[in-house]
């Protein structure tokens, strides 16, 4: 058994540990409540404008907005990786680096993969073993959709050009404070949805549905990369409020054993001392 002075020097540093995981939590959970309101108000908005323009690109060919939509043999792709830019959220990177992995191994198998990291505990990892063509971290230090728009219009730039022949966005997708999905979501091209043309026939359009795709699609576009990441950046405070909260239970149980075992040594050395002093004496009087 340790002795009293180190396990003493345990409880100290575990009740410090303590103090730094629970506040962490109360860090996390103030900013998960304005994360969270985000996202929540965004995905109608999203949701929507993706449907209806899916619909709209589906009747569209040889223009700007059909460039968007066009489907291509895939020769190679592009995979977006969301992740943040700190540790200390449980499984939330590992869970993006591993659905990467699979992407590239199961669904792209035999097919030219690049990747392009949003966040810098995907690049430390991805970066070893595959090809990262670029990777951005200061995104998160300003979260604004003009901020997201710059990479959008990046990669749209990319897909037009026939550098890639499509791609995808791998994220966490935030559904509670402990629950985290990572999903791969087709970014380019845009991917028809069925009835797309019956969809489109119940609207009048006004202007045309050219000028709407011309001007809509690429904001589209933009939204929902910006949507993406501000699902990741609300999935990654809940995750991070979720494993600060268990380090704090994790750490209070270990204390309150030590604490314990600390009692109980204590005493063991009182018991001891008080036999010594028994013995010493009834040796004085013999």
């Amino acid at each position: 058994m340790a002795n009293l002075k180190e396990i003493r020097n345990r409880i100290t540093s575990i009740k410090s540990t303590m103090q730094i995981t629970s506040a962490m939590k109360m860090v996390s959970a103030a900013k998960l409540k304005k994360a969270q309101d985000a996202i929540t108000a965004m995905r109608p908005y999203s949701s929507k404008l993706t449907e209806l323009l899916q619909s709209l690109s589906a009747t569209l060919e040889g223009n700007t907005g059909g460039a968007y939509s066009e489907q291509r043999e895939v020769n190679k792709v592009l995979l977006v990786t969301v992740t943040s830019n700190r540790g200390l959220c449980g499984g939330f990177n590992s869970s993006i680096i591993k659905k990467t992995v699979s992407t590239i191994n199961e669904t792209y198998n035999g097919v030219e993969v690049d990747l392009l990291t949003i966040g810098k505990k995907g690049n430390d990892i991805l970066s070893k073993e595959y090809n990262v063509v670029e990777n951005n971290n200061s995104i998160f230090d300003n979260l604004t959709f003009d901020s997201a728009a710059e990479v959008a219009q990046q990669l749209m730039d990319l897909y037009v050009a026939g550098t890639y022949d499509r791609i995808e966005i791998i994220y966490n997708q935030f559904k509670n404070a402990a629950t985290q999905i990572a999903m791969v979501e087709q970014f380019l091209p845009i991917k028809p949805i069925e009835g797309g043309d019956n969809v489109s026939s119940d609207y009048i359009f006004e202007p045309s549905k050219e000028e709407i795709v011309l001007e809509l699609i690429p904001k589209s576009l933009k939204t929902q990369l910006y949507k993406a990441i501000r699902d990741s950046f609300a999935a990654e405070h809940g995750a991070r409020m979720t494993a600060m909260h268990k380090a704090t239970d994790n750490a209070k149980e270990l204390r309150d054993d030590l604490l314990l075992t600390y009692n109980k040594a204590r005493q063991a050395a009182i018991t001891n001392e008080i036999l010594e002093i028994v013995g010493g004496a009834e040796a004085l009087n013999n």
